[in-house]
């Protein structure tokens, strides 16, 4: 999905990239982004998993430091956005819930995020209703459950996925310098998946994934402003 993004006689937009692992995320992703962006958004699939993730950012984004990936006369991405569901860790996350992460925490360290107060406050109007947490995301490469689930909280991390921090550190890799990851909860510690009501769950993460992209496109719109 590609907006315009070329002003008459100005310079192109830079474009923002949006990340997701799963066909399903995609799907409601483009499916909340009719109209509204201020220059061209890629969603674009990466496959699951923290190595799928970074291999898509390089062939999309190339590597500042080993060549570029871009095609030829193309501007460099405003911004990546590593977007997706996530299981929860804190005590009272419900399906649905949002998390914006003011940091993602994985293998290659710890990557700070870029305007998280802007997503924090566009998507409380994104999404009227639902809980928005901000906090430190960790990474995995497997489902977490049970006790691993209280571990990692207990590092401080309010929510885990595979895919968010592969997918900033290849963005920073590739040399993009404004990054965030918002995910949105699918299991939470009082409602893991393998619990009846998945299904609800499910499609309550899937309605409000599918209506966060204004927020997104708030995102953008703020890294084009000029710098102070």
């Amino acid at each position: 999905m590609t907006a315009p993004g070329t002003p008459p006689g100005g310079a192109p937009v830079p474009p923002l990239l949006i990340a997701c692992a799963l066909g399903i995320e995609r799907l409601a992703l483009r499916a909340g982004g009719r109209g509204g962006a201020p220059g061209p958004v890629t969603v674009l699939r990466t496959g699951m998993g923290p190595r799928n993730a970074e291999r898509a950012l390089a062939r999309v984004l190339g590597d500042a430091a080993e060549g570029p990936g871009r095609r030829a006369g193309a501007p460099p991405a405003a911004g990546v956005i590593a977007a997706g569901f996530c299981a929860g860790l804190a005590p009272g996350m419900h399906p649905g819930d949002v998390v914006v992460a003011d940091e993602t925490r994985g293998p290659s360290g710890s990557t700070p995020c870029t305007a998280t107060d802007v997503l924090t406050e566009t998507l409380a109007g994104a999404v009227p209703g639902r809980t928005v947490h901000t906090g430190p995301l960790t990474a995995s490469d497997h489902v977490v459950r049970g006790q691993e689930r209280a571990e990692l909280a207990a590092t401080g991390a309010i929510a885990v996925d595979m895919e968010s921090a592969a997918t900033l550190h290849g963005a920073l890799r590739a040399g993009v310098r404004q990054v965030a990851a918002v995910r949105v909860v699918v299991d939470a510690p009082e409602h893991e998946l393998v619990r009846i009501g998945t299904v609800r769950g499910g499609i309550s993460a899937f309605r409000v994934l599918r209506a966060v992209m204004p927020a997104f496109y708030e995102w953008h719109r703020s890294l084009l402003l000029p710098r102070r």
